[in-house]
Order: C-alpha cells, then structure tokens, then sequence
C-alpha cells in the first residue's frame, strides 16, 4: 500500500539532512506509527509520501501511484492532516467541511458515514469559527476535513500532540474504528505510550530508521535486564548513579529512574544500595522492570 525505498531528504542545498535511505513498506488497512522525538524527521518523510515535498534520492509509491510521476492520483486518494492546525480559521465548522468536500468533488452528505462519530461531536460547535474551538475540537474537524473525500490512505503528522489525555484516548479510539472501514492509517508521534497502540511501528532518530517491528517484539528484543530505582531524593540519585562504575545506562521514568548494569549476571545490586546508602540516600527501592517501548528507543539510539 506504501513503499519506501531508500528515500533521504536534505535542506539548505545539502547541508542540513533531514532523512537518509529511508525503507520501508505499510500494508493495506494497517496502523502504522511513525515515532520519534521532535526533529527526528515524520514531518519530512509524511510531507513526501503526501506529494507535498520531493526527495533527494529514492523511490516511493502511495497506493501503487509513484510519489513523483503520479503525483496528481495520489493527492486524489490520501487524506494529510498536518501537524499544525492547518485549516481556515475564520470559517466555521460547517463551511470547513463544505470547502474540503467541494475541493474533492464530493459532499458531506455522500462519505457522512465515514465521518459520522467524529462529527456528531463537533455538530453542536458547526457555527463556530474554527479558530474559536479547543484544542481537541480542533483535532477533530481536522481529522474529518482529512476524512471527507474518503481516502484509501491516511497520513496524520503528530495529531495529538497539544491535546489533553482525554482527547489523546479518544483520537485513538477513532483510529481504531477507521481502520475496521479498511482505511491504511499512517501516525507519527512524539508519544512512546502510544506506540502501542499501533500494529506496527518504525522508531526514528535524526533522521534514520531505528528499528521496524510489532510493539510487542520491538520490547522483546531490549538486550539485557532493567530495574527501577528510587529514593528520597532522585536528583542526587540521577548524578550518583550516572557517577558509579556498576551502572551501564540510567534514565528517569516517571517517579523511578530506569537503570541496567554492566555485568547482567553479577549486577551488583546490594553492592549498589550499600553505596547508595554511604552517599546518604534513604528510601531506596529497587526492582526488577519490564522495558517500554521509550527504554528500547534509548537503547537502540546509543548502540
């Protein structure tokens, strides 16, 4: 459904790269996620495969359509909903929905039910200029305007970043219910939580492919054991920690910091908490952990 073959992307004539010999394919009706901190590269890669941006080198088809050549059907069957909120902020609801789908030849009435649970939420605010809606309204009215030529492929850049966790839950479950329409849904997030709420995802880092796999076997494949640690005052603990000679890598996640050591068969953890007691730390807990998906971007982007 979408290739890419060794696809890379520089800026200021070659001097700033922005992705390198990118491959790899989405299949028809899967949930792709594209993940990756901000920079690392989803706008550029979404912006190509949307016909908006031409690379440097490599191929890439969109619906069996060459990003290039065929550049005019592919923008006929893809729904883009950009990172920013790229819709017309003093019109309302209504007549953003109305301009899309005349734009596509089409009518709200003609793909209602592809839209319908989306929009039945935003109805109540049709009159309402755009710019005027929350942040998860937004989201919405942009993700029905992406909607409403009922394209085959979906290409949503970071549609829930600046939204709250509400909205975040509820973006997903549209997702889910899309996809059961058969659409190929694309997502690109600065989330590592929501990974796994795709079927396969691409970890991405300044411009290059990580790794590609399920959630699931991207997790199973952290090399090593990982254990969370806490005292009564993490700052100190985070310095003491990078500072001692058992420790391999030490993150922060949430209330503990994640931490590995260097000799997994011999890791030294009451040799370790006698340490930390000798530096003055009280409250020390220490347990084994299972890796996320964040634990397993850290590991691959420092190899």
């Amino acid at each position: 459904m979408v290739t890419l073959s060794n696809i890379s992307k520089t800026y200021k004539k070659g001097s700033l790269p922005a992705i390198s010999d990118i491959s790899f394919e989405v299949n028809k009706g899967e949930l792709f996620g594209l993940i990756g901190p901000d920079g690392a590269g989803k706008t550029s890669i979404f912006r190509i495969l949307t016909t908006l941006l031409l690379p440097n080198s490599g191929t890439a088809t969109v619906n069996g359509f060459d990003i290039v050549k065929d550049y005019k059907q592919i923008r006929k069957c893809v729904g883009y909903m950009p990172g920013r909120f790229s819709l017309y902020q003093d019109l309302t609801v209504e007549e953003n929905l109305n301009f899309f789908a005349t734009v596509f030849n089409t009518t709200i009435e003609q793909n209602y039910n592809l839209i319908k649970d989306i929009y039945v939420q935003i109805e109540p605010f049709k009159t309402r200029r755009a710019g005027q809606l929350s942040g998860g309204m937004k989201q919405k009215l942009a993700l029905c305007c992406a909607l409403i030529h009922k394209p085959v492929v979906l290409f949503l850049d970071e549609p829930t970043t600046g939204v709250d966790a509400v909205s975040r839950k509820e973006f997903w479950e549209m997702l889910k219910r899309l996809k059961e329409q058969g659409i190929t849904i694309l997502v690109s997030t600065p989330y590592m939580d929501e990974a796994t709420l795709c079927e396969r995802i691409a970890l991405i880092q300044t411009g290059k492919i990580l790794s590609i796999n399920t959630p699931s076997n991207i997790v199973r494949q952290y090399n090593g054991n990982l254990y969370a640690i806490k005292s009564l005052s993490m700052s100190k603990l985070l310095h003491d920690l990078r500072e001692n000679e058992l420790i391999e890598s030490c993150n922060t996640f949430g209330e503990y910091h994640h931490i590995s050591f260097k000799n997994e068969f011999q890791p030294g953890q009451n040799e370790l908490i006698e340490y930390l007691m000798s530096v003055n730390h009280t409250g020390i807990e220490l347990k084994p952990v299972a890796p996320t998906i964040e634990d397993c971007f850290i590991q691959l982007m420092n190899e």
